[in-house]
């Protein structure tokens, strides 16, 4: 390992680590991790652009879609440069606060993007299930305060996830089982008392995504319910029109639900596992949505075809 990747130049930092017992191919993994990187600057961009430029999108589902294309670049941002660094140069080393900014940046944008799949799922169910009523419930106004409540609750309930750290004095051994840093890996270093980590920790992952995956299931019942009324064409329809939402919600809380059942349960299972697992999590979900939306959604694949015509 190169003098420039060694912790001891400073003693806070904490150690990355990209594919064990693969670092020979390290050089090479990275041309897909950078291709997934660059598809989804160009995906989510181009998704941002489209709604921003065509005003009939300037409604409810697709305002709401702008938000979650901007939290796929930003959750893109805030980790893959430092895993190219660390695949291409060999670089390991994060500073000590660094390491707490992106896992505070990796809990709160992944909260605020469950919290506008969840305001995506009651678009869905109040243009199904009261079509007469849908433009004066979802007004630009209450969109807007939607998403400040979107970032405010992410940044309020994973705030303290790195004020739980800085308790913790960190001893021996600074390498983090990722490529970037979590709150589950780091805390783990720890020659102290995690129980307060373990326990909020929990308690912030079931207060967000577990009531949002209710919510949103809850929706879609309720939805079902009403289009069971339709005539079978009619139904096609409504249900056609939810398939993009509900192929984003499982792309987001499939790999989150399979990360944190391994990260509680998995010990006996190999670091590869776990690492693969976090980075499907992180960096499948913004490559895959703006497929599913540029796909299914026949205005903005319409607008696609005519942009790069």
């Amino acid at each position: 390992m190169p003098a420039f990747n060694d912790s001891r130049y400073d003693p806070s930092a904490f150690i990355l680590i990209g594919f064990p017992g693969l670092e020979a191919a390290h050089v090479w993994l990275a041309f897909p991790f950078f291709l997934m990187y660059l598809f989804a600057l160009i995906g989510n961009s181009t998704i941002l652009y489209i709604i921003r430029t065509e005003q009939s999108l300037h409604e409810p589902m697709y305002l709401f879609l702008a938000v979650l294309a901007a939290l796929d670049i930003l959750l893109s941002t805030s980790t893959m440069p430092k895993v190219l660094v660390l695949l291409w140069f060999g670089v390991t080393e994060i500073s000590y606060n660094g390491c707490l900014v992106q896992m505070f940046l990796i809990a709160a944008l992944s909260a605020m993007e469950s919290t506008v799949l969840l305001a995506m799922a009651f678009d869905r169910y109040t243009a199904i299930c009261h079509p007469l009523r849908h433009s004066s419930i979802l007004t630009n106004q209450r969109i807007s305060w939607i998403v400040l409540v979107a970032v405010i609750r992410g940044s309020l309930f994973f705030t303290p996830f790195p004020l739980l750290i800085k308790r913790l004095p960190i001893c021996g051994s600074r390498v983090v089982s990722h490529s970037y840093c979590v709150h589950q890996d780091v805390m783990k270093l720890a020659c102290a008392d995690i129980t307060p980590n373990i326990v909020y920790g929990l308690f912030a992952i079931l207060a967000v995504m577990g009531v949002d995956v209710l919510l949103i299931s809850l929706s879609y019942l309720r939805i079902l319910r009403t289009v069971s009324r339709l005539s079978h064409r009619e139904c096609l329809k409504a249900i056609d029109t939810c398939i993009s939402h509900i192929l984003a919600v499982l792309i987001f809380y499939i790999p989150l639900i399979g990360l944190s059942v391994a990260h509680r349960f998995g010990h006996g299972l190999s670091p590869t596992v776990h690492i693969v697992m976090g980075d499907i999590y992180l960096f499948l979900p913004p490559v895959l949505n703006p497929i599913v939306y540029g796909m299914k959604t026949t205005q903005i694949r319409r607008r696609i075809w005519r942009l790069f015509q």
